[in-house]
């Protein structure tokens, strides 16, 4: 095999074999299996989450983590957030002519390790090459199942006045991350993508007999734009105190250099919980080893759904969401 991607490779003959062979069979827990067209999987009893994500970061590879990573991951916590364990999952890659098969090399075995932090198993896969110039180097697709295992359903329609929120760490990392790598910030101390698996700190939440009403990870647009969609799917007015959130110094650093607002940026590996007012004291010792922590509380809608800061100088302001990209191709 050549050094870089040919269009060959996705031409269904003797070098895409080899790229399948050599490369891609370090995905699956069996190198060895026999592949199929589909996987036959043995699912337990019960209701099932499904969940399919795209994957477009630049670059490729960024403090903390990378594409490969970041899409086993990213569809893992999408089920996580339905109170689903992480079960099986599928992998489409769109690569590029003239990827270097090192860098896919590197991205193969940051897949494999990200799923066997997140207990699950990929199970099927498939692979397309385009032109140079088409694709970037590479685009990543992953659909997963899980298993539920929260008694009640969780939902922003689950959501009522008087539920409490709380974050499970602190904010900003991985937009910051990410824009440290794109454009050569030699941040001091370095940002480090918070890309993690989500599903141990709410397994460890619904062991404790946390009644969890709502989860939303946040990815794209950050705490806002996720505060936003959840208070108009539950038709309530959310109401967080600015004091409360957990922001490290690095990161308030550098978004204040540059102007940008760290509930605007993107995780990768923090989710915001919405629970009864009895369940609060409880839920916020479960997260406080991560860093998280009490941020405010749920309204009726007397105004409509909306965000309310509460600022440091104790007055409120609307928060708002990004009518634009921030930061494009983040995740």
């Amino acid at each position: 095999m050549s050094d870089c991607i040919q269009l060959a490779h996705g031409g269904g003959g003797t070098l895409m074999q080899q790229l399948i062979n050599q490369e891609l069979r370090a995905l699956y827990a069996d190198p060895t299996q026999v592949l199929h067209d589909a996987a036959r999987l043995e699912l337990p009893p019960g209701p099932l989450a499904f969940s399919t994500d795209g994957y477009v970061v630049q670059p490729l590879e960024f403090p903390g983590g990378d594409i490969g990573s970041l899409a086993v991951i990213g569809t893992a916590n999408d089920l996580a957030m339905a109170g689903a364990r992480p079960l099986h999952l599928s992998v489409a890659l769109l690569l590029e002519e003239g990827l270097p098969l090192a860098l896919l090399r590197r991205l193969v075995a940051s897949m494999a390790a990200a799923a066997r932090a997140c207990e699950l198993t990929i199970v099927t896969g498939d692979t397309k090459v385009v032109e140079r110039g088409k694709a970037d180097g590479i685009f990543i697709t992953t659909s997963g199942i899980g298993a539920v295992q929260a008694p009640t359903p969780i939902h922003p329609t689950a959501i009522r006045p008087g539920d409490q929120l709380l974050l499970s760490g602190d904010l900003g990392r991985h937009g910051v991350a990410i824009l440290a790598a794109r454009h050569g910030l030699a941040l001091v101390p370095p940002v480090l993508s918070d890309c993690a698996p989500l599903w141990p700190q709410v397994r460890a939440l619904l062991e404790a007999g946390v009644r969890i009403h709502c989860l939303r990870d946040l990815t794209r647009g950050g705490l806002a734009s996720a505060l936003h969609e959840l208070a108009e799917a539950a038709v309530v007015e959310l109401a967080i105190e600015e004091a409360r959130l957990p922001v490290l110094e690095p990161v308030a650093r550098t978004c204040e250099l540059l102007g940008f607002d760290p509930l605007h940026l993107a995780n990768e590996g923090r989710f915001v919980v919405v629970v009864p007012p009895q369940a609060r004291d409880q839920t916020q010792t479960l997260l406080a080893a991560s860093g998280g922590a009490w941020i405010g509380s749920v309204r009726p809608a007397s105004k409509g759904a909306r965000v309310l800061l509460t600022t440091s100088f104790g007055t409120e302001r609307l928060l708002l969401p990004l009518s634009g990209e921030l930061l494009p191709r983040i995740c």
